[in-house]
């Protein structure tokens, strides 16, 4: 369907699109003169969402002109979180239980074997594990032709954003958000599974600093024969040497190296080789030593330098055996409490995303709080988030 011109196109694909509940926009209808309903319809959409009625992820698609794909099985779609090389991630909530999920989904233009093992990957290990540091896998469905994995929803901001935004962690702060993570690994472990892609950007941090380690698409089981793709598997700033040689090979003690990596991204601001071509980290990974902690912050304490040091020690056997061992190391420096992370860049969510819950209409209008006039200059404008291109296409 061809994108709304007017307010009254808008209106009238809302409508259809079942997004609120029958009835919600007739008063739209009636309160709006003609002239008001042929105005472009983008402004009045912000308003909608400003007010409660739409959240963006609905405004954006209905201004795109699409009335549907706003549930998948037994959700409704609330707001887009995040994309990533192979999938899209939405908050949605249960129709019926009002039950909040993140779902990742595979676009059917990446619908091929390899990724689709990945997926599937994913989903049992995540479903396997069950441990507070590691986002949990539910139910893994199809529709559509789209396949999806329904996961716990985490309100809180990734590891690497946080770092890139608000500058390196604490000291207490990174030892113990590290100690939970070498928890959470240390589950995976005595389950017969390494992850294989520990880096700042599969770690969230919530409202409250519990720290879930996410994506375990690329998790390996100890003395499986199945190979998921060629190549190197994993991410060159944060591989293993052992690992960039071959993938299938490695043991708990890649982990453990990514682990230290991403200590140091945390305490530093920087990934151990931010510079180079993807080949010339993999190699650097193996024969060149990382630049010390303290040479670029330093505050740190010499013995937690040495703990990272321990962690990225080019031989496996060199290392810190266990994640259990390394977050132990890190012990002397997660004493006491640890406030939240401070001006956490949390999932910008609308108001009608943060209200629902219920299983009833995305509406939470007040009737002391109506919506602003749609010509009315005096409300303030929140611009709606792209759409990806590729979710633009499907």
């Amino acid at each position: 369907m061809s994108r709304p011109q007017t307010i009254a196109e808008f209106l009238d694909l809302a409508q259809k699109s079942g997004v609120v509940e029958p009835g919600e926009l007739e008063p739209f209808f009636e309160d709006l003169s003609p002239a008001e309903l042929g105005a472009p319809p983008g402004p009045f959409a912000e308003e909608l969402v400003k007010g409660g009625l739409l959240t963006y992820f609905h405004a954006e698609q209905l201004l795109l002109g699409k009335h549907r794909g706003f549930t998948i099985g037994k959700y409704r779609i609330l707001e887009r979180l995040g994309s990533g090389g192979m999938a899209f991630v939405y908050l949605c909530e249960h129709r019926m239980l009002g039950q909040r999920v993140a779902i990742k989904m595979l676009p059917t233009s990446l619908q091929d074997p390899s990724l689709f093992k990945r997926f599937l990957r994913e989903a049992r290990a995540g479903a396997l594990l069950q441990h507070p540091n590691i986002v949990r896998a539910h139910d893994l469905d199809e529709e559509n032709r789209v396949h999806f994995l329904v996961m716990d929803f985490v309100d809180g901001v990734l590891l690497h954003d946080l770092v890139v935004k608000h500058g390196p962690l604490e000291i207490a702060q990174a030892a113990h958000y590290f100690k939970q993570v070498a928890a959470g690994l240390q589950c995976a472990h005595d389950a017969g599974l390494v992850h294989r892609d520990i880096k700042p950007g599969n770690l969230i941090i919530d409202r409250a600093g519990t720290v879930k380690i996410l994506d375990l698409g690329l998790a390996k089981v100890f003395g499986e024969g199945e190979v998921l793709t060629t190549g190197v598997l994993g991410t060159p700033d944060y591989v293993a040497p052992e690992q960039a040689l071959d993938s299938h090979a490695v043991d708990a003690r890649a982990d453990i190296y990514g682990l230290g990596c991403t200590l140091y991204f945390a305490l530093t601001g920087t990934a151990p080789f931010p510079e180079g071509t993807v080949a010339q980290k993999l190699l650097w990974h193996q024969n060149r030593p990382l630049l010390p902690v303290k040479s670029l912050r330093p505050e740190v304490p010499a013995e937690l330098a040495a703990v990272v040091e321990k962690m990225t020690r080019k031989v496996p056997a060199e290392r810190y055996q266990t994640a259990t061992e390394a977050g132990e190391a890190l012990t002397p420096w997660a004493t006491g409490p640890v406030p939240p992370p401070p001006a956490i860049e949390n999932p910008r969510l609308s108001l009608a995303a943060r209200s629902t819950g219920t299983g009833t209409s995305l509406s939470v209008r007040s009737q002391t709080t109506p919506l602003p006039h749609p010509q009315s200059a005096e409300a303030p404008r929140t611009p709606l988030p792209e759409t990806p291109k590729e979710e633009e296409e499907a």
